[in-house]
């Protein structure tokens, strides 16, 4: 039936020098199985308001305000010439936009120290944080196009928190541990799950993957970070929230980082850096009643806590009993493949033939979303869309040929067959990284639970490794949507309509990992495959910028619009509203929009700010080019009885010569009793 797309879709150190200094260190430190070992975090929030959201694909999910802000969190481990770098960032995705624009500023500022080989960035997957960073128009049309500020922070946040791993380079021991997770996490394809073979849904009892696997990583006796894998997906908050958010693993980042160290992000870098990366999360919803914002309980906030909070303390049980050293060296082999065009082996697909994957598409069921966690663009019939336009409009019909290399599946887009330019990327970054005796599988989209499984099984033989020390990294150095298995495809629920390079995906990947795991076992090196298109300047924006901002009449900005009590208890809300300007002015990144402010011995000191879970900063729109802030502070029930103060921390810009002010406001004070 032909179906066409209108009727589916509408400052380190000088490189060269450190690293000849640091590479005998390296030799030295390690000695009996020690290594090099960093640790360092850096702001990665991007515009507080009037931005597109990426996750959900929601274009009235903009940003209006901070719960938590976004960190990218790096790790470095150095072992004799060798080292690697990991960064999980709180990310909807890494786009292959910012996996290029990182490695040309760690070019610039270490040469050829950190390079595509040797840098593995992955994202948390939450669809709290800004959206626009890509520069493939699947991922921006939702957001109304490029955001460059939002790229901005996160290339920027990326390469510091990666400088500072490097500038805290010391000799250190890493160790391992395990445990599983039960109640953090639920099967929401359940359908397709039970498609495949006995054998693979035996290795999933509950149809969850439990595994969480910690990294714990110490310098001189004293701990510094830990880095905590465990599937389940960021979309506790849901399509209704304009708040920035980490979602459930930056809550549990949070969580351990103020538990461990007792620091707030903006007096330094903290003592302890925890992150919670994803592996095969591509099936698993935190929303444990299948419903978004639905379990444990109905409140989305309390929810996220709470998944965030189990995520945790089960790291925390793997971490306290994590007694098993990493020893051997460190390795990295990473080459880029072309997925749209693989020949497969028929060692790798279920009926043992060889076969091909094809151009990128996405399906019918795929623009209804993910019903479990929340749905997806409801683009209506004849919508106009400038942006659409621009890119080539949506009325060419599928080809023929790609129906059927895509078959089950009902192609709503041919994604790779856009005009100018495909809407997602098919030259992707394929990449295994060894830290001692645990590999790291990292890849470019969402794995389901079973297809990891099935590449991690794949890795570990042509490494005669156990599975355990196998695991799938996802979300990693570029984002082109799912891989389900050829089985869960041919159910097309959402991850099956939006695995983009047809039923043999999944086996395409088994392949090429194969052969990059038997290079790494062999000691050989592999090529860099194709060159991935670079994009820089080729999109553009049609999100509104700030023109000027102005106070209501008799009013300044800064100035309270509603006070604060004389008093609270613990377990009650502080709100104040501030008259402000917009946040676009100024992102603040690595700063506040807000303190809650302590007196200590007559000074004024800060207690809390825009990073912490207890207070939330809102923006709204009021009149035109008028806007208001409205701070709360849910008093925690541990804090100290004194006096306390909000302040707001904004910038104005002049529509006459657009020149950018900061100001401050201050409320009263009042008594925490």
């Amino acid at each position: 039936m032909p179906v066409t797309r209108r009727q589916v879709l509408a400052g380190a150190a000088s490189v060269p020098l450190a690293a000849g200094l640091l590479a005998p260190s390296a030799a030295a430190a390690q000695g009996a199985d020690e290594y090099l070992v960093g640790c360092g975090i850096a702001d990665v929030t991007g515009p507080a308001a009037e931005n597109g959201m990426m996750g959900y694909s929601m274009p009235q999910q903009q940003t209006a305000g901070i719960h938590l802000r976004t960190r990218a969190r790096a790790y470095l481990v150095a072992a004799g010439v060798k080292r690697i770098v990991f960064v999980n960032a709180d990310l909807g995705a890494i786009f292959q936009s910012v996996h290029q624009g990182v490695l040309a500023r760690l070019a610039g500022e270490f040469g050829s120290l950190y390079t595509e080989q040797n840098v593995l960035l992955n994202a948390t997957h939450t669809h709290s944080a800004c959206g626009g960073d890509s520069h493939y128009a699947a991922y921006d049309l939702s957001i109304l196009g490029f955001q460059e500020q939002v790229y901005e922070a996160v290339v920027s946040g990326i390469v510091e928190a990666i400088t500072a791993a490097h500038r805290n380079l010391k000799p250190g021991r890493i160790t391992i541990g395990r445990t599983e997770l039960t109640d953090a996490s639920v099967n929401r394809s359940r359908t397709a799950f039970e498609l495949n073979p006995p054998e693979d849904k035996a290795h999933f009892p509950l149809s969850i993957d439990p595994a969480v696997t910690v990294l714990r990583f110490s310098q001189g006796g004293r701990d510094v970070g830990a880095i905590t894998w465990f599937a389940t997906h960021g979309t506790s908050m849901t399509n209704t929230n304009h708040l920035i958010s980490g979602d459930n693993k930056g809550y549990a980042a949070y969580a351990w980082e103020h538990d461990h160290a007792g620091v707030r992000y903006l007096d330094g870098p903290p003592g302890f850096v925890a992150a919670f990366p994803q592996t095969n999360s591509g099936d698993m919803s935190p929303n444990l009643n299948l419903k978004p914002g639905s379990g444990p309980t109905e409140d989305e906030f309390e929810n996220t806590r709470i998944i965030g909070e189990r995520q945790f303390h089960a790291a925390r049980r793997a971490y306290d009993s994590a007694t098993e050293a990493i020893t051997g060296g460190v390795d990295h082999r990473m080459s880029y493949v072309d997925m749209s065009k693989v020949a497969v082996d028929g060692k790798y697909t279920p009926d043992h033939r060889p076969h091909t994957t094809c151009t990128a598409a996405i399906g019918a069921s795929m623009l209804a979303g993910s019903t479990e966690d929340g749905p997806g663009i409801p683009i209506p019939e004849g919508i106009k869309n400038p942006f659409i336009d621009w890119l080539g409009g949506i009325d060419a019909p599928i080809p023929r040929a790609l129906a059927d290399a895509q078959a089950p599946k009902l192609v709503a887009v041919p994604f790779g067959a856009m005009k100018p330019y495909p809407w997602a990327p098919e030259v992707l970054p394929l990449q295994i990284v060894r830290i001692g005796q645990l590999y790291l599988v990292a890849g470019p989209a969402e794995y389901t639970i079973v297809a990891g499984l099935r590449i991690r099984r794949t890795v570990a033989a042509e490494l005669g490794v156990p599975l355990e020390n196998v695991l799938m990294q996802g979300y990693a150095n570029a984002y082109s949507q799912y891989v389900t298995t050829p089985e869960e495809y041919d159910s097309q629920q959402y991850e099956g309509a939006s695995t983009l390079f047809g039923r043999y995906t999944l086996p395409a990947y088994q392949q090429e990992f194969a052969r990059l795991a038997a290079a790494m076992r062999a000691g050989r090196p592999v090529e860099r495959g194709p060159a991935p298109r670079d994009l820089t300047g080729k999109l553009i924006n049609f999100q509104p910028g700030v023109v000027f901002d102005s106070a209501p009449l008799f009013k300044a900005f800064g100035d309270v619009l509603t006070e604060a009590q004389g008093s609270y208890r613990r377990g009650e809300r502080v709100s104040v509203e501030f008259v402000t300007g917009h946040p676009k002015n100024n992102l603040r990144r690595g700063q506040t929009f807000l303190e809650v402010q302590r007196l200590v011995d007559g000074a004024w000191v800060r207690h809390a700010d825009d990073g912490d879970w207890a207070t939330k900063f809102h923006w709204t729109r009021t009149f035109v080019a008028e806007s208001k802030a409205t701070i709360t502070w849910d008093i925690p029930a541990n804090t100290p009885v004194g006096k306390y103060r909000i302040v707001h921390h904004g910038d104005w810009k002049n529509g006459w010569n657009g020149a950018i002010t900061a100001f401050r406001g201050t409320s009263r004070a009042f008594v925490v009793s």
